[in-house]
């Protein structure tokens, strides 16, 4: 969902907007201009200055019926046969690859492995989630579908998301163990996983309703947008997915001011009760987003230690 340069951002327009009365002319500007913010040099102050030992570009997938920008991170030794990491920023709305430099460019060059992240169509009034569900599983088949094109060693993949991301990629392990594709790990972080009626049930949203980087309105038109009326809401929702025995073991990682904690408690506890291995971590005093803003979340330095030191493991020969 939102992140924390999104409160800046209300701060100088003097307040929070009507998120659930917003036009589709008036969320497309909001967008627009946040995600310019998100993706200048300023933002770094925020969102952390990426490793100089990664190389980062953009490129084109073909996928059918459309072309998607991926970012694209690899290590600065050049090597081939790596390990996949295919990443899914946070936002739902709003967003893009360029707020997770930080993180991305780190486990490239470290694990080191070739990450890719998919800049997924975002949610509007024409946009439902299902469509960035597709983006995240349809990059991920393709990458490892042209491994060689790509540099990757498609035995050794793994997938990583941030809150809507982090639902997109626990429905893509959920297909990728359907579809006979192995993944080593999935790595969930401050995950959405329910966007049914149940979504606002559970107490972190009564308890952190209002943080400062994330609300339950923004949730409110979060869960609008990404399920319209008509919409098979237990599809979208890996809470409720029907099967979670055989999925790649999870790393669930909860920061505990978050309206969405609970979440990620829970389906970490799902994972485990279908038999698929699920390590929970809290984050005490973390909210929302706060991987992927180092310059003011003292606890993403130690997130993204664990996130590495768990990937490594996972994609060792």
């Amino acid at each position: 969902m939102s992140e924390v340069t999104d409160t800046e951002s209300r701060q100088a327009r003097g307040g929070e907007p009507d998120w659930l009365a917003m036009t589709a002319e008036e969320l497309i500007a909001y967008r627009d201009a946040e995600n310019r913010r998100r993706a200048s040099p300023e933002a770094q102050a925020i969102t952390g200055v990426p490793d100089p030992g990664a190389a980062i570009q953009w490129q084109e997938v073909a996928l059918p019926g459309r072309e998607l920008p991926v970012r694209v991170y690899r290590p600065s030794s050049g090597r081939d046969d790596l390990p996949l990491v295919l990443h899914v920023h946070g936002g739902g709305f709003v967003g893009t690859a360029v707020q997770c430099d930080w993180v991305n460019s780190h486990l490239a060059a470290q694990l080191p492995a070739v990450v890719v992240s998919v800049e997924h169509r975002l949610l509007d009034q024409e946009t439902p989630l299902s469509a960035a569900v597709d983006d995240g599983w349809d990059v991920l088949q393709h990458v490892v579908q042209h491994a060689v094109q790509w540099g990757v060693n498609p035995a050794r993949t793994a997938v990583f998301g941030e809150s809507c991301g982090a639902l997109i990629n626990a429905l893509a392990a959920i297909r990728a163990k359907e579809a006979g594709l192995h993944l080593r790990a999935q790595v969930l972080v401050n995950p959405a996983v329910d966007v049914t009626e149940t979504m606002f049930d559970h107490d972190s949203f009564t308890e952190h309703a209002h943080t400062p980087t994330l609300t339950v309105p923004v949730l409110r038109l979060f869960q609008r947008l990404a399920v319209p009326p008509g919409t098979v809401t237990r599809a979208l929702s890996p809470l409720y997915a029907d099967n979670l025995t055989g999925l790649a073991p999870a790393l669930v990682v909860v920061p505990t001011h978050d309206p969405v904690a609970d979440h990620g408690r829970a389906y970490a506890e799902r994972l485990r009760a279908a038999g698929t291995p699920a390590r929970l971590t809290e984050y005490p005093g973390a909210g929302h987003a706060f991987l992927s803003m180092p310059g003011v979340a003292p606890q993403a330095e130690a997130a993204r230690t664990e996130i590495l030191v768990y990937l490594r493991g996972a994609l060792s020969e």
